[in-house]
């Protein structure tokens, strides 16, 4: 099983982006998908969770009202939808998938990981 995020790029301050993340099969019913970030030299970090079974999301503090993950599970394909993007969203993004809560937010909690996309805010 593969996920294949993409869409990252550079954007301005308060610009938008949208990842995707593409699973090779469709085996995620039970699953959450996951987005996180790293920027070099700190811990990988949280960013929004999405279950498709129930639809519930899940965001950390600092994307809350600017960021909104969701899923299409016609192309097995769950997507983060960037807006009001600031310089310290600068990061790798990493798509993931793993059982459990939509609240248990470390990324042990999560099983198969995406490649990242990088995404740049320039300022």
């Amino acid at each position: 099983v593969q996920l294949q995020a993409s869409g990252g790029g550079l954007v301005q301050t308060g610009g938008s982006l949208r990842l995707s993340c593409a699973a090779s099969r469709r085996t995620f019913s039970s699953y959450k998908m996951g987005w996180f970030r790293q920027v070099p030299g700190k811990e990988r970090e949280f960013v929004a969770a999405f279950s498709w079974s129930g639809r519930n999301t899940y965001y950390a503090d600092s994307v809350k009202g600017r960021f909104a993950i969701s899923g299409d599970n016609a192309k097995n394909t769950a997507y983060l939808q960037m807006n009001s993007l600031k310089p310290e969203d600068t990061a790798v993004y990493y798509c993931a998938a793993g059982l459990g809560p939509i609240t248990s937010t470390m990324h042990y909690d999560y099983t198969y990981w995406g490649q990242g996309t990088l995404v740049t805010v320039s300022s």
